[in-house]
Parts: structure tokens; C-alpha cells; sequence
């Protein structure tokens, strides 16, 4: 690295490149969402399931935590990072997922709304006065394309996926992933891939296994919070299948 790169100097504004050609102040929020609780995403031909992680302390409510937001009845989105950021982007998601329900007569299509997402998330990497958002989405959802996954990141740009994963268990639940994954698996194969990558994320950090699943099936369209008690029972599955 160049002497005129170090981090001080080019690190106070969030639109001077450094001379390497970095944002040191998106790569910073970057950092934030690796060492967030771990979030994935999974399509399969019956329908997306997204999952989290769920880091409650002893005397908080557990209905006040929350990384999986529901955008539309055919939209979910699984967030890592600064929740107070994500809540922003969440809303802001509802409104244009509504917006194109008024204006279209019909739901809004998966990719649509991840890319208006990532245009605000980018122009706060443009513009003096203002931070980038510390924050990731994966948004997973069944339109009339069928079922999508798409992941998004600090800067502004996103990606689909058939499974993705980010945060502190990422490379835990990745290699789980490219080992395990399937294009043709059923919902209920996913799910329970889903549960066994976030406990395994959790066991190789030495936490214990509390997550929250959600589902939307490609036949009803609609978000699914599975119960606590189901996912319970996939994780005592997967313990008794070791």
C-alpha cells in the first residue's frame, strides 16, 4: 500500500477516494455488518427462506428483537448491522412495495425493490455530510419470476443468490452451503438446512442456538414466521441426527 494510503488521511469524508482508489468509510461499515449476528437466504423451487440469528439478552423482550422484517406479503428481508439503519431502509422498502401496488395494480417484483433500496444505500456514499449505512440486506420474496434472493451491501450494489449468508457465521454457513445446497430441494429440505448453517454459525462461536426462521412459500406467496417451538424441533432434529 502506498505511505499517501493510510486510513487517517483519507478516512474524514466519505466521498475522497484514497489514492489505491478506496472508501475507507464504506469498507468500515462493511466491517460492522461481518461482525453482526449471522442472516442467510435460501431459494428453492417451493419457495425462499430467510434466517437469523437472535441475540437477546436475559431481561430483554424477546418481541423487540427482530432481524427479519416483513417488506410486502410476498417480501421478506433478514437485515445485519445497525438495526436503526435497517429500519429506515425497511420502511422505506414497505412505502415503495406499497407505492407500486397503488400505481401498478400488482406486487412488487423482488429485484425492484432491492434495487431501490441499494440506490439510497449508494447515494450516501456520494454526497459530504452524511455516513454510509451500516447495514446489509438480504431480501428474498416469490414474484412473477419466480423465487429470488438477493443480497446487498454498504456501498450500494446487490447480487442474487440461490443461498447466501452474511455476518460473523458467514464462512461457517457458507461452506455448509456449497456442500449441502441443492437447486432441486423441497421447502421443508431448506428449512432444515437453514436451521442446521445458523446453529452451526452459533456452535463454532460457542453460543447458543436461538434463531428465528421465516419462509414464504412459492404456492401462497405470503411471509411465514415459523414458531418457536417448530424451530426447536428442527434443532433437536438436527441434534439427533448427529
Amino acid at each position: 500500500m502506498s505511505m499517501f494510503a493510510a486510513p487517517g488521511a483519507y478516512d474524514r469524508a466519505i466521498t475522497v477516494f484514497s489514492p489505491d482508489g478506496r472508501l475507507f468509510q464504506v469498507e468500515y461499515a462493511m466491517e460492522l455488518v461481518n461482525r453482526g449476528a449471522t442472516i442467510l437466504g435460501i431459494q428453492c423451487p417451493e419457495g425462499v427462506v430467510l434466517g437469523s440469528e437472535e441475540n437477546i439478552e436475559t431481561l430483554e423482550e424477546a418481541e423487540y428483537s427482530w432481524k427479519i422484517f416483513k417488506v410486502d406479503e410476498h417480501v421478506g428481508a433478514a437485515i445485519v448491522g445497525l438495526s436503526s439503519d435497517a429500519r429506515i431502509l425497511t420502511d422505506q422498502a414497505r412505502i415503495y412495495a406499497q407505492s407500486n401496488k397503488l400505481t401498478y395494480d400488482e406486487p412488487i417484483d423482488v429485484e425492484v425493490v432491492t434495487k431501490r433500496i441499494c440506490d439510497i444505500m449508494q447515494m450516501y456514499t456520494q454526497h459530504a455530510g452524511v455516513r454510509p449505512f451500516g447495514v446489509s440486506l438480504i431480501f428474498g420474496g416469490v414474484d412473477k419470476s419466480g423465487t429470488r434472493v438477493f443480497g446487498t451491501h454498504p456501498s450500494g450494489t446487490y447480487r442474487g443468490y440461490k443461498a447466501t449468508a452474511l455476518g460473523a457465521g458467514r464462512e461457517t454457513v457458507i461452506t455448509i452451503l456449497k456442500e449441502e445446497y441443492r437447486e432441486d430441494m423441497s421447502l421443508e429440505e431448506t428449512k432444515k438446512l437453514a436451521v442446521k448453517c445458523l446453529v452451526k454459525a452459533l456452535e463454532a462461536r460457542q453460543l447458543p442456538p436461538r434463531i428465528k426462521i421465516a419462509i414464504i412459500p412459492a404456492g401462497t406467496k405470503r411471509l411465514e414466521m415459523l414458531t418457536d417451538e417448530t424451530v426447536e424441533g428442527y434443532i433437536k432434529e438436527l441434534g439427533s441426527s448427529k
